[in-house]
């Protein structure tokens, strides 16, 4: 639980840092986008290749992105083997039943293996170089105009403020109680699936007790205040634009660029070598 990084923000004085959250949101969604567009494994070298400037320019050791990833490999590798048995085309290694294995799926489950890793790195550059609050500051201003709609977008901004705010402290405390059980003789990750799910149980009733406990004084903390849901508020921090932010955006376009170029040159290399 120590290992993941969702949620936790590194101070600095980065480019990155110093950017405007909404420029990096908009940013990285976009870019999150791209992944979907590629075609070919050009495309994804030269996206990994700009996402690795990214995690350079943020200032932030590389070993810290990788232990991002690390407690989410299992998952990303269940996700990429469903697409390796599932997908056929092309060569044939392996057949019986509905599972296959052949030279397109296993290049496809590359490609979702390789999105999945870019998708949790540029997600993290994001997280460790925006204050949490400067976040849902962004989160509220991008989804401003459902307000229109009659969606209670205050009331959506608040809970990802308190989840984004409170996430590493129950991580932490998670840590502490697992720290606990290890004094009083628990030997986590020993024995078959039922007896370590037995083992999770002093861990997970504490973490809900506390979580309620933390919920209750938040809403006695909030009810002391005067908050009340649904009314225009000021806020003390104001967002500024700058032109670094939108050269930010441009240099998105750019890649988009590169990227539609690459598609191309792929796509007449292509046709060249089938006449």
């Amino acid at each position: 639980m120590n290992k993941l990084i969702l949620g936790r923000y590194f101070p600095g004085n980065s480019v990155l840092h110093q950017l405007d959250p909404r420029a990096k949101l908009m940013a990285a969604l976009y870019f999150i986008g791209l992944l979907f567009y590629v075609e070919n494994g050009q495309g994804y070298l030269y996206l990994f290749i700009f996402t690795l400037m990214m995690m350079r320019l943020s200032r932030v050791a590389l070993m810290t992105y990788i232990r991002g990833v690390k407690p989410l490999i299992w998952l990303i590798l269940f996700a990429t083997c469903l697409r390796v048995l599932f997908t056929g085309g092309g060569t044939v290694y392996f057949n019986m039943g509905p599972f296959i294995i052949s030279s397109f799926g296993l290049l496809t489950g590359i490609y979702t293996f390789s999105r999945f890793v870019m998708i949790i790195f540029v997600s993290t550059i994001v997280t460790l170089t925006t204050k949490p609050i400067d976040l849902t500051d962004a989160i509220s201003f991008l989804l401003h105009p459902l307000k229109y709609v009659k969606i209670p977008v205050e009331d959506f901004v608040l809970m990802l403020t308190i989840a984004l705010r409170f996430i590493p402290n129950l991580l932490d405390e998670t840590q502490k109680v697992m720290d606990a059980q290890r004094a009083r003789g628990t030997v986590f990750g020993e024995g078959n699936l039922l007896q370590q799910m037995k083992k999770l149980v002093p861990i997970i009733l504490p973490l809900f007790a506390s979580s309620l406990n933390r919920a209750e004084a938040m809403a006695d903390v909030m009810e002391v205040k005067g908050y009340q849901s649904g009314k225009k508020r000021s806020s003390f921090r104001q967002l500024s634009w700058s032109r670094r932010d939108s050269l930010c955006l441009m240099g998105m376009v750019v890649l988009t660029l590169g990227l539609h170029v690459l598609n191309e040159v792929n796509v007449l290399l292509l046709i060249a070598s089938i006449y």
